[in-house]
């Protein structure tokens, strides 16, 4: 009888252990979001009005890119350009768009004769950035964000 009553004391102390809950911080339940979180997808890219009438995550994302090479590309083709050789160029373009919706460029990859031949080249498509109308910055759960992106923007100078 005695070993029961023993038996039964240990079991139940050992067993209380499995009706403890476990309290968890607000910290780690953070930390355990932000691992499983996809930096690199928005919810809603950054657009601009004339794109406020579509509504598809993708089609907005091209109209912003339109609406944006359109843009530099009337903007470069305003100036007076002066070249001693033809020029056919792919400028790539990494551009970032803030939480405010103020957008500015990283870095260009130019050719070198293109650059040769239009040495503000960077300058030009600095201004045409500064010239354009509000931007209204990437959404993630609700938040805005700062979001980078590459664009390829073709020039064609005879």
């Amino acid at each position: 009888m005695r070993y029961c009553l023993v038996l039964i004391f240990i079991l139940s102390l050992t067993s209380c252990e499995y009706f403890n809950v476990k309290k968890t911080s607000s910290e780690a339940i953070l930390k355990e979001e932000l691992q499983t979180f996809n930096w690199n997808d928005v919810d809603d890219y950054p657009s601009f009005s004339d794109c406020d009438s579509i509504t598809t995550k993708e089609d907005k994302k091209v109209c912003f890119q339109s609406v944006l090479t359109l843009h530099i590309w009337e903007y470069l083709g305003k100036e007076k350009l002066v070249v001693s050789q033809d020029i056919t160029d792919t400028l790539m373009l990494k551009l970032q768009v803030s939480n405010t919706g103020k957008l500015v460029l990283l870095d260009a990859k130019i050719d070198s004769l293109t650059t040769q031949e239009i040495p503000n080249i960077k300058a030009l498509i600095n201004q045409s950035i500064d010239s354009l109308p509000e931007i209204f910055p990437a959404i993630k759960r609700g938040q805005q964000v700062t979001t980078q992106f590459k664009l390829p923007i073709v020039i064609k100078v005879n």
